[in-house]
C-alpha cells in the first residue's frame, strides 16, 4: 500500500501537485488545510482521503486525530505533535504529524514520528515537501521524502 502524506496545505499547494498523488492508494493531510475546498481536487483523485484537524482549521467535520491500522503496522495521525502515551499498549507504532512545517523521521519513546514537511511555507531552510509512506505485511516500513 503506497500512501501519500501531505501537510500544512494553508489554502494552496503546487499545481503539479494533485497530478503527482494520483498512483496513490490512500492520501493522508495531517493539518492546516484552512479552506475545505482546497481539497476538492484531492478528493476528485479517487483514493480516500484522510485529514486531521490541524490548528489553523475552523471546519467542524475533520477529527483532531486518527487512529488507523494498515498491514498491522498501527499509525497516529495528528497535526500538533502530541507527548507519548504513558503505557506501551496505547502507543502507535507510528505518529504522523505537521505544524512544524520541517521534515521529520526519527524514533522516540520507542515510536517512529514522521513529519512530511510543509508543502507550502516550510520552515528553518527546509524545502516545501510531502511524503510517500509504503506499507506491505511483512515488510519494512518506507518513508520517502519528496521536495518539491
Amino acid at each position: 500500500m503506497r500512501i501519500a502524506v501531505i501537510s500544512d496545505t494553508h489554502d494552496r499547494y503546487p499545481p503539479t501537485l494533485p497530478s503527482r498523488l494520483k498512483e496513490a492508494d490512500e492520501i493522508w493531510h495531517l493539518g492546516d488545510v484552512c479552506d475545505p475546498s482546497t481539497l476538492v481536487e484531492f478528493e476528485q483523485l479517487g483514493p480516500p482521503l484522510r485529514v486531521v484537524l490541524g490548528n489553523c482549521d475552523a471546519y467542524a467535520g475533520w477529527p483532531l486525530t486518527l487512529e488507523l491500522e494498515r498491514a498491522g503496522t498501527r499509525f497516529l495521525l495528528i497535526h500538533v505533535p502530541p507527548a507519548l502515551p504513558k503505557t506501551a499498549a496505547r502507543r502507535p507504532d507510528v505518529i504522523l504529524h505537521g505544524h512544524t512545517h520541517v521534515p521529520r523521521d526519527e524514533v522516540v519513546g520507542g515510536a517512529r514520528w514522521l513529519n512530511p514537511g510543509c508543502i507550502t511555507r516550510p520552515n528553518r531552510g527546509a524545502p516545501a515537501s510531502f511524503a510517500w509512506l509504503t506499507v506491505n505485511p511483512g515488510k519494512r516500513l518506507q518513508w520517502e521524502l519528496v521536495r518539491v
